[in-house]
């Protein structure tokens, strides 16, 4: 490796150690429990915010997808599921740009998963991306990390979890909505 490259390398590490940090902090003082019983005061603003902190956090699960049903219940179900979505494909961005960052790290320590998905991603980015966006799953981040890695373009990415998310989070404020 070039001296360069080992610099970045380094500065890449440090920055994801600090990233891990930071959301294992967030994750331990477990703010979603505050964060759902002011909800009801901040409105679709709340659940925005809601859904893009929870999915700006990299293969750490928080549960922010808990608060759409519940703001399905006392707001409109469909502009909920809108909002919830924006926020949560904007949030995953930062999966996808730590695989833009992280593009020689990733290669080196891959796993099964990221393995298939990144195969996926090759015959059918679009459709990979949408699908696993569509459903509730642990491994969107590997998606999103992965069309990163490939230099999937970010707003092919962006649309295609923008409409998966917006999906649905409609579905989840409808059944929030049904469960009244």
């Amino acid at each position: 490796m070039v001296k360069t490259e080992k610099t970045i390398f380094r500065w890449e590490i440090l920055a994801s150690v600090i990233v891990i940090i930071l959301v294992t902090l967030i994750y331990i003082a477990n703010p979603t429990e505050y964060i759902l019983k002011r909800l009801y005061t901040l409105g679709y603003l709340g659940i925005f915010l809601l859904m893009f902190l929870s999915s700006a956090t990299i293969l750490l699960p928080v549960p922010g997808l808990v608060g759409v049903p519940v703001a399905g219940i006392f707001l409109n179900p469909l502009s909920v599921g809108i909002v919830a979505g924006i926020g949560s494909a904007l949030g995953e961005l930062s999966g996808y740009f730590a695989g833009c960052g992280g593009r020689v790290a990733i290669e080196k320590n891959k796993t099964k998963i990221y393995k298939t998905v990144k195969k996926w991603m090759k015959r059918n980015g679009f459709l990979t991306i949408f699908f696993l966006a569509a459903i509730p799953n642990p491994f969107f981040d590997v998606a999103g990390v992965a069309a990163g890695a490939l230099d999937y373009p970010v707003w092919e990415f962006l649309v295609a979890c923008l409409a998966g998310k917006i999906l649905k989070c409609i579905a989840l404020a409808y059944l929030g909505r049904s469960l009244l």
